[in-house]
């Protein structure tokens, strides 16, 4: 039986990774005019601090987790889903170091990138991203849920 603290653990990097999708499309919103340099130095550390850390704990912990309980019989197509889920982080991360390149120029007060294309990668990342999240919720909830009862929303 998986625990709680997977199931929380799992919520909370949700969580972190939504919050950093809001800040990114503030950044993006303010383009070109209103360009708030520490909040994108800030964005910039945060990218690739929280995509890390969730990418650890979501292969390390909970795809293996999902593993045993797939083993047991409760899903079909987990190792294909697992598996595109892991290539999804690895397009995330590719893609989070040329929006961490973007965001530090741009509070450095430097932009190697028109505005126009800074917001277009911005939205571009943080949209792919949110998608990404709305499936893993959508498939993992359930499956989590079936050992540790009702999940929060």
């Amino acid at each position: 039986m998986p625990s709680l603290a997977i199931l929380m653990e799992f919520q909370t990097c949700q969580s972190d990774q939504l919050a950093l999708c809001d800040e990114l499309e503030a950044i993006a919103d303010g383009l070109p005019d209103a360009v708030d340099r520490e909040a994108c130095l800030q964005a910039a550390r945060a990218v690739l601090n929280v995509l890390s850390r969730s990418r650890a704990f979501e292969e390390d912990r909970l795809f293996p987790t999902l593993t045993t309980l797939g083993a047991a019989g409760t899903r079909d197509g987990l190792d294909e889903t697992l598996e595109h889920l892991r290539f999804e982080h690895l397009s995330d991360a590719c893609f989070a170091e040329e929006v961490y390149e973007a965001l530090m120029s741009l509070g450095r007060g430097a932009p190697t990138l028109p505005p126009s294309a800074a917001g277009y990668m911005l939205r571009g990342f943080f949209e792919g991203l949110r998608r990404h999240l709305t499936f893993e919720k959508a498939f993992v909830l359930p499956l989590l849920s079936q050992w540790n009862g009702p999940t929060r929303h």
